[in-house]
C-alpha cells in the first residue's frame, strides 16, 4: 500500500475527494479543511493499493495538484486494516508488479545527477578494480562492482527513452560519460603512482590472470549477461526490491573494464586498453537495450491493467 498526503486548494478539494472515492483500491480517506498553511489549502490523506497508485497519481496531476498544491507518496511498511486488505484485493494485478512511473523518474533523476559523491564513488570503485586486475584478485573485482554507481545513469537513459524525457536522457548521458572519463583519468594517475612506489608492475598486468582476464576479452557471453543484468536491474527499480541491485552490479563488467583500460593505458598496452574499452561499451549497450525493452514491456502490460481498473471503477 501507498500513503498519499495531498495539499489541495479549497476549490479543488471536492474534485480530489471525488477522484479518490471513484478509484478502485483506495481506503482510509481523511480530509482536514484548512489544515495546510504553505501552500494554503486543505490536507487530504488516503491509502491506495500500489497497483492502483500510478493511475491515481496521474489523475491528480491532471487536476494540476502538483502546481497548485502538493502530492507526496510513501510506502507503508505495515498496515493492519481489513479495509486496506480489501482495497488490495479490489485493485487488479499484484503490487510487486506495479510500476510507479513518477517515482521511477524521480529516483533515476537523483541517481543520474553528476555530483561530487557520484564521481567519488565511481572513481574509488575504479581504483579498487585497478588493484584487483593487477593482483588478479576476484574479491577486489567483486567489491569494485558493488561500489560502482553507474547503474543509476543507465536506468535514467532507459526511463528517459520510454517516458520521452530528453532532459533526463541528456543528464544521464553526461553523468555516465563524464563519470567514466574522470574515473579512468584519475585511475591512470593512480596506476602511475602505484608503479612508481613498486606496488603495481607491468608483469602483473601482462601475466597470466585466470581470475580477471575476462575484463579485456569481450565475447557474446558478456553481451548476454549485460542483457540479463539490465532486465534484472530495471525490475529491481520498478518493484522497489533494491536488494537485487547489488547482484546486478556484481554481474556486469563495467567498472573492472574501465579500470583495466586505465591501467593498461598507463603502461602503453593498446591491446588490453582497446579490449577493455570494447568490454565496457558492450556492457553499457546491453544494459541500456534490455532495460529499455523491460520498461516498454511493463508499460504495455500496465496500460492494459489501467484500462481494466478504469472499467471496474465505472461499474
Amino acid at each position: 500500500m501507498l500513503h498519499l498526503r495531498l495539499i489541495t486548494p479549497a476549490g479543488k478539494t471536492e474534485d480530489v475527494v471525488r477522484l479518490i472515492e471513484g478509484t478502485v483500491g483506495t481506503a482510509h480517506l481523511c480530509v482536514l479543511p484548512g489544515a495546510a498553511r504553505d501552500p494554503a489549502g486543505d490536507l487530504v490523506l488516503c491509502d491506495v493499493a500500489r497497483e492502483a497508485g500510478d493511475d491515481l497519481l496521474s489523475e491528480l496531476q491532471r487536476l494540476g495538484l502538483e502546481t497548485d498544491g502538493s502530492i507526496a507518496a510513501d510506502d507503508i511498511g505495515l498496515s493492519l486494516s481489513k479495509r486496506a486488505e480489501q482495497a488490495e484485493k479490489d485493485a487488479p494485478g499484484e503490487g510487486a508488479d506495479a510500476v510507479l512511473w513518477e517515482h521511477l523518474t524521480e529516483a533515476t533523476h537523483e541517481e543520474s545527477t553528476l555530483s561530487v559523491t557520484y564521481l567519488a564513488f565511481l572513481t574509488l570503485a575504479t581504483m579498487i578494480a585497478a588493484c584487483g586486475v593487477v593482483l588478479d584478485n576476484a574479491v577486489l573485482i567483486v567489491g569494485a562492482m558493488a561500489v560502482g554507481p553507474e547503474f543509476g545513469p543507465l536506468a535514467g537513459i532507459c526511463t528517459a527513452a520510454v517516458q520521452r524525457r530528453p532532459r533526463l536522457a541528456l543528464r544521464s548521458v553526461i553523468a555516465l560519460l563524464v563519470g567514466f572519463v574522470v574515473a579512468m583519468t584519475v585511475t591512470v594517475g593512480f596506476s602511475l603512482f602505484m608503479d612508481a612506489v613498486g606496488l603495481f608492475t607491468e608483469e602483473g598486468l601482462e601475466g597470466e590472470r585466470p581470475q580477471t582476464g575476462f575484463v579485456y576479452a569481450p565475447d557474446w557471453f558478456s553481451f548476454v549477461v549485460a542483457l540479463l543484468a539490465g532486465a534484472a536491474g530495471t525490475l529491481s527499480l520498478t518493484s522497489a526490491k533494491s536488494g537485487a541491485l547489488v547482484g546486478v552490479a556484481i554481474s556486469v563488467t563495467t567498472v573492472p573494464a574501465a579500470a583495466n583500460a586505465a591501467v593498461a593505458l598507463s603502461y602503453g598496452d593498446t591491446v588490453q586498453t582497446w579490449g577493455s574499452t570494447e568490454q565496457l561499451l558492450l556492457n553499457l549497450l546491453g544494459i541500456t537495450l534490455s532495460g529499455t525493452a523491460t520498461l516498454l514491456a511493463q508499460k504495455y502490460f500496465w496500460s492494459g491493467q489501467h484500462e481494466r481498473l478504469r472499467k471496474r471503477a465505472h461499474t
